[in-house]
């Protein structure tokens, strides 16, 4: 029997045509919403004024401009310009959220996997610091294949988990596999096991390389996660029941690349911070544009920890969770 199955190529047509009426839907928006000049639209998306007219033209042609704003995207570029504002945000992409938690991530790994994109396609070398986590791992698998191999990108936290457990689709590997960047991974624990542990980890060789790199990045994208019960940290087992229990004693709510931080945005002091190994901490007094990428109810409280004490100035995220930061007191 025929294989009926749709073509791929058929397939990521469909698709990179659904991705470019959205970039298009975003231009018109910033046009005809915001009030922003095309030299201004081009310079929001990261692109030419020629593209920036091209992407207007083509929501006037496909009926996306009328007397209202009819895409989907209008309610999530409100929500991410509403975020903007308050949180002086320099960057927050907002997509829709999806009817499922894994229809969710796929929106929002396709838009960091563009936000990457618009940095690998610079013809002057970049450096780009990454960390981990699931929406991380979902926006490296989403990129498109691309030569650019006078790039850089680096690890900004340990790739073991405990007892040598390798973490699975390390991003900085999966991005330089598929940019053909240089590879900067830090092949360590996430959290050490004693103080002296780290110690140790950090008068090697890849540490060294990591402090280095990071003054020169252009760019950190990193993850946002929760400190509950159950979280990452603690299902990755790096963090034990009565070590999660302390983080949330001492008002931890979230964490990023390991590091644990109060609801102010402040990382906390403590015998588990004293253990992680990564340079997320060095990395809040660069000039580097920090990006966090995350979503869910569980989350609202440390994405809005991290933009409160300016750990991040970027944002990532869907409609709900933009929403619920919005009503957040």
């Amino acid at each position: 029997m025929a294989d009926k199955s749709p073509d791929r190529s058929m397939v990521d047509t469909r698709s990179r045509q659904g991705l470019r009426l959205e970039q298009a839907a975003r231009a018109a928006w910033l046009y005809y919403v915001g009030r922003h000049t095309q030299d201004e639209v081009a310079s929001q998306l990261n692109i030419s004024r020629q593209a920036a007219q091209r992407l207007i033209s083509l929501a006037l042609s496909e009926r996306l401009i009328k007397f209202r704003f009819d895409h989907e995207v209008g309610p999530c570029m409100e929500a991410g310009d509403a975020l903007s504002r308050r949180y002086g945000l320099s960057v927050c992409e907002v997509v829709p959220t999806m009817g499922s938690t894994a229809a969710t991530l796929g929106s929002i790994a396709i838009a960091g996997a563009q936000f990457i994109e618009k940095w690998l396609s610079q013809r002057t070398p970049v450096v780009l610091g990454l960390g981990t986590g699931r929406a991380l791992r979902a926006i490296a698998n989403e990129l498109s294949p691309v030569a650019a191999p006078q790039h850089k990108v680096f690890s900004l936290c340990g790739s073991i988990l405990p007892m040598g457990r390798a973490i699975a689709l390390d991003p900085v590997l999966r991005v330089a596999e598929l940019s053909g960047a240089q590879c900067f991974s830090l092949p360590c624990p996430v959290i050490a096991a004693t103080v002296e542990e780290r110690d140790v980890l950090q008068k090697q060789q890849p540490y060294a390389t990591m402090r280095e790199l990071l003054p020169q990045a252009r760019c950190l994208l990193v993850g946002v996660g929760s400190i509950d019960w159950k979280c990452a940290l603690h299902n990755d087992g790096c963090v034990s029941d009565l070590e999660l229990a302390n983080l949330i004693e001492d008002g931890a709510v979230g964490e990023i690349c390991g590091w644990s931080f109060n609801a102010a945005g402040k990382l906390l002091g403590g015998p588990v911070n004293q253990r992680v190994v990564g340079i997320w901490e060095h990395a809040l007094s660069t000039q580097a544009l920090r990006i966090g990428a995350a979503f869910g109810a569980q989350k609202v409280a440390a994405i809005r920890a991290a933009m409160t004490g300016q750990m991040i100035d970027g944002l990532i995220t869907d409609e709900a969770t933009a929403q619920a930061l919005l009503t957040a007191d």
